[in-house]
């Protein structure tokens, strides 16, 4: 799906993007043109070897540590990102997600509140943050990484599914506000994907997948990348399933 390399007044930044799906977009967005900044939380060696290879390929890449579920994270953040890339953030993706899996009647209240701080509190905090940018430049890409888990029953996973519901809710939402002003928010909803968040994952989850195998991270990446082009300029508020026929 991608739009091929293009060339960009801004950088991308993609959060939680040392590892797994987000390593996957940091690449795939470095192949069509932008300049990346690599968030990480903890997994500094990770996001170091995503920035090496997305350098080798001969693009440009920067890791940047910062634990986005504090509140005062966001601008520092986007404010590095551009920095150390020298062009504003125009392209955001959420991605940093976090699982504290548990039945609704026995979550504890950190347990709910830490994913709703990264999954959704983090989304909200640096789209608010990086759409003054984007509209000064009349350009901007925000994608959100929701889950098929969000309006889709999942036993075990009420924090989770509540914060990725959020997640569309929000999209659609701040979609509508900032349409005119030439930036697009959209959503991305992941089934089940091979990464390390989802090897705990039964294998009973996989046998209701159509498509009967896990996708990859590249196969979310790809969308991702798609969205942030300029090709999906009249794309906005809309949520893209990738996820093997699950949702249908």
């Amino acid at each position: 799906m991608s739009a091929g390399v293009e060339t960009h007044d801004g950088c991308a930044l993609v959060t939680g993007g040392s590892r797994g799906i987000g390593a996957a977009i940091a690449g795939m967005l470095a192949r069509d043109g932008w300049a990346v900044a690599v968030n990480y939380r903890s997994g500094e060696a990770e996001a170091k070897a995503v920035v090496e290879a997305i350098e080798a390929a001969g693009g440009r890449a920067v890791a940047l540590q910062a634990d986005v579920a504090d509140p005062a994270a966001a601008v520092p953040l986007l404010d590095a990102a551009a920095e150390a890339l020298g062009a504003p953030v125009l392209a955001l993706v959420n991605n940093a997600g976090v699982r504290a899996d548990g039945l609704a009647l026995s979550l504890s209240d950190e347990d709910w509140q830490s994913v709703l701080d990264t999954n959704l509190g983090a989304t909200y905090r640096l789209t608010r943050a990086a759409l003054r940018a984007m509209i000064r430049a009349r350009f901007g890409r925000v994608i959100n990484i929701a889950s098929v888990v969000g309006p889709r029953a999942n036993a075990g996973q009420a924090n989770y599914a509540a914060s990725k519901a959020a997640v569309i809710g929000f999209t659609k939402t701040a979609a509508v506000e900032v349409a005119r002003r030439g930036v697009t928010i959209n959503a991305v909803a992941p089934g089940l994907i091979a990464t390390d968040m989802t090897a705990d994952i039964p294998g009973a989850m996989l046998e209701r997948v159509p498509a009967q195998r896990a996708g990859t991270p590249e196969e979310v990446g790809a969308v991702v990348a798609f969205l942030a082009s300029n090709a999906a300029g009249y794309i906005t508020g809309t949520t893209i399933y990738v996820d093997g026929g699950l949702s249908a």
